[in-house]
Parts: C-alpha cells; sequence; structure tokens
C-alpha cells in the first residue's frame, strides 16, 4: 500500500523521524557528558538538540497523521494509533524535560532520567512503526509481477531453439 504522503513512491515520514530520535539520543549523551563533568557546554548542547528533537517530531508527525488518515484496515488503523500515542507521549515527555531545564536549570539528574523515559518510548513507538511496515506493508508498494527465471530461448538456424544463459 502506498502512502498519500509520499514523494516518488517514498514516504515522507520514515524519511523525518530519524531527526528527532538522533537527536534526542544525542541530547541524552550530551547531558552524560555535563554530569560527568566534561563541561558546561555540554548542558547547552542538550538543551538545544532536545528543542531541535521537539521541532523535528512535530514535524515528522504531519506526514504520519496523512498516512494514518488513510489506512482501512481495523487491526492496522489500531496498531498505528498505539504508535501515535507513545511517540506523541514521548515527544510531551522531551517537551516537560525542555521546560523544566529552562524554568529550574538546577534539577541534577531529572532531566537524564526523562531523557531515558523518552528513549524507552520512542524505542517502543519505533517498535510499533516497524511492526506496521515491516509486518502489515503499511507503505510499502508490492513489487511488479516479474517473469520466472527460466532461460530464454533463441530460433537458430535448422528450426532448432538453443538455451540462451
Amino acid at each position: 500500500m502506498c502512502t498519500p504522503a509520499s514523494i516518488a513512491k517514498h514516504p515522507i515520514h520514515p524519511m523525518l523521524v530519524v531527526l528527532p530520535m538522533g537527536l534526542w539520543v544525542f541530547s541524552l549523551f550530551a547531558d552524560l557528558f555535563f554530569a560527568a563533568g566534561r563541561g558546561d557546554v555540554w548542558e547547552d548542547v542538550a538543551f538545544y538538540t532536545m528543542g531541535g528533537g521537539i521541532a523535528g517530531a512535530l514535524i515528522a508527525a504531519v506526514p504520519g497523521l496523512i498516512d494514518f488518515f488513510s489506512l482501512k484496515e481495523r487491526g492496522t488503523r489500531r496498531l498505528a494509533i498505539y504508535h501515535m500515542i507513545v511517540n506523541l507521549a514521548a515527544t510531551a515527555i522531551f517537551a516537560v524535560n525542555l521546560y523544566l531545564r529552562f524554568a529550574q536549570p538546577q534539577l541534577g539528574l531529572v532531566p537524564v532520567g526523562l531523557s531515558i523515559i523518552g528513549l524507552v518510548l520512542i524505542g517502543s513507538g519505533g517498535w510499533f512503526g516497524g511492526e506496521l511496515v515491516y509486518v502489515r506493508g503499511v507503505g510499502v508498494d508490492p513489487p511488479a509481477p516479474q517473469r520466472r527465471n527460466a532461460p530464454e530461448l533463441r530460433q537458430i538456424r535448422g528450426g532448432r531453439a538453443r538455451r540462451i544463459v
């Protein structure tokens, strides 16, 4: 099933989700570097990569929502709802995390804990997304029918056919 939110038969949603996931993972690493005393710059890096991840998640959600509304099969639609809820919950956790960093900068390891919870949710949401694509075929166009791998025959002199490999 080809999705309506695609460019040249390539679904947009999976192209965009890697950005927030990568930024949020990097944000956690920056937090860990900051907690290990590697420098104050890592606190700023964690803050801005988390904000970029939130923006990227909201951008990726738009084609995901378009794809969601194109789903007709009930079980697939239910799985897509789980995928959406888990990923929106993770985005909300990162948004709260970002707000707390801005409002109360001295939170200790609370931001790290929230980031870990958010990444666990993103992993779960990714599992549901993988189930949608790899098991249910959402966003996958079926391949065109192909000929069997039978060798071709070519007519030669004398009316006999010869096998060409």
